[in-house]
């Protein structure tokens, strides 16, 4: 299984669809400049596994590494997706593995996520992975435009 790491604009077009499809809050026509942008200004890293024909990702995972007071330095998974005609290829597993590997080669002792709550497939997968429930996520809008 082959798992690239985007570093242009083409390689983010190429991940196109499941991006969309994970995050449909993002405008379509400018989310790939968006992704850039954090790639090149907030550290943020995305990397796919290819279709078996290599004409899209079937999988993708986002992640920047963060230094924070309360945990020091860290990775943290924003995005873990499958396009629904690839799950079940253990696609997800393997980029968590390529991230943890990451993350050790750095010197990051500890990688974490945040889950919606009834995502119960992707929670079996974390604790398989040796993930605990380690806090609660607290979010508060703002009047910001």
């Amino acid at each position: 299984m082959q798992i690239l790491k985007a570093k242009t604009l083409e390689d983010i077009e190429f991940a196109r669809e499941a991006i969309l499809q994970f995050r449909q809050n993002l405008d379509p026509a400018t989310f790939v400049k968006q992704t850039y942008e954090m790639m090149e200004k907030e550290y943020f890293e995305l990397a796919y596994i290819p279709s078996a024909d290599n004409k899209k990702a079937a999988a993708f995972i986002g992640y920047r590494t963060m230094n924070m007071l309360r945990t020091g330095k860290i990775i943290y998974v924003d995005d873990l997706f499958t396009l629904p005609e690839f799950r079940g290829h253990g696609y997800a597993g393997a980029l968590l593995d390529y991230v943890h590997k990451e993350a050790e080669e750095n010197g990051v002792n500890t990688v974490h996520l945040d889950s919606g709550f009834a995502l119960h497939p992707a929670h079996r997968l974390y604790l398989s992975k040796g993930y605990i429930l380690a806090c609660h996520h607290f979010a508060r809008p703002t009047q910001a435009k």
